[in-house]
């Protein structure tokens, strides 16, 4: 499996979809891996090259003690994308994976075609700060299944629930597996996040989608973003909670894609 040596970690990526398609990267919600994207990758692998990777501290890239930042974590790509001769990409990224995604419009814009921001915010507030506070407690109980059950409640919608229940026990196992102290290295460099005062100096093409009953980060920060960045789109995306590429995959694709024909190479 192809893994790269940058910046100090080891890094895990997979390249898909045509050899001369326009680049898209994807950049991962802060407990999602490359895996992740089943439900965005079919739909974007005809027409774009896509890569796929780990942050440090996600899935099979490395998991190094200390302490992560999203400042880290653009450097980490950077370099990665440096090691692989990639000039420029179009940038999609979920939840943490967009919060990465402003610190790559912020500081390296010279590289990002375009920004897809979902489910994101760019500070947080009492209620979200007190949210992922509670989130590294349950960490702190290192019991995979037991965090999933903890936290679960605040990322998806209560319909989707109820119309896929089969889905619960089957993300339950998936957790059992996942590092706990590097979920919470990743979880307490969210917590350290804060760019909104820097948002105005993003410049590049900005798609910015929040979810109708997303509790976790809801719609009130992706407004905050799009009156920041100046041309931004603001999308709203109906009946959808936090997880927001699983529970309404066809319109999140529907979306990027939309967006990313606008504003081509």
């Amino acid at each position: 499996m192809p893994h790269l040596s940058v910046n100090g970690v080891s890094l895990f990526y997979e390249f898909q979809g045509r050899e001369d398609g326009e680049l898209v990267i994807l950049n991962n919600g802060v407990f999602m891996n490359t895996t992740s994207w089943a439900f965005q990758l079919p739909a974007l692998v005809s027409r774009y090259r896509v890569l796929t990777y780990d942050m440090r501290g996600q899935g099979q890239s490395e998991h190094p003690a200390g302490e992560y930042s999203l400042e880290q974590h653009g450097e980490d790509l950077l370099a990665l994308m440096d090691a692989l001769h990639l000039d420029k990409a179009h940038m999609v990224g979920t939840s943490y994976g967009g919060e990465l995604n402003l610190v790559m419009g912020i500081r390296y814009p010279e590289r990002c075609q375009s920004l897809v921001i979902i489910a994101s915010v760019s500070h947080s507030e009492p209620l979200l700060v007190a949210m992922i506070e509670r989130w590294r407690i349950a960490a702190s109980l290192g019991d995979g299944p037991k965090f999933f059950r903890l936290i679960y409640a605040d990322t998806y919608s209560e319909a989707f629930l109820i119309q896929r229940p089969e889905l619960i026990p089957m993300a339950e196992e998936r957790y059992a597996s996942l590092d706990l102290v590097a979920a919470d290295q990743l979880l307490e460099s969210f917590q350290r996040f804060n760019v909104t005062a820097d948002l105005s100096k993003i410049h590049v093409p900005t798609c910015i989608a929040s979810a109708e009953f997303d509790i976790l980060k809801p719609r009130s920060y992706g407004e905050i973003m799009h009156r920041a960045i100046a041309g931004s789109e603001f999308h709203l995306v109906p009946g959808a909670g936090h997880v927001v590429v699983m529970e309404k995959a066809a319109e999140v694709n529907t979306l990027v894609a939309g967006f990313l024909a606008k504003h081509p190479f």
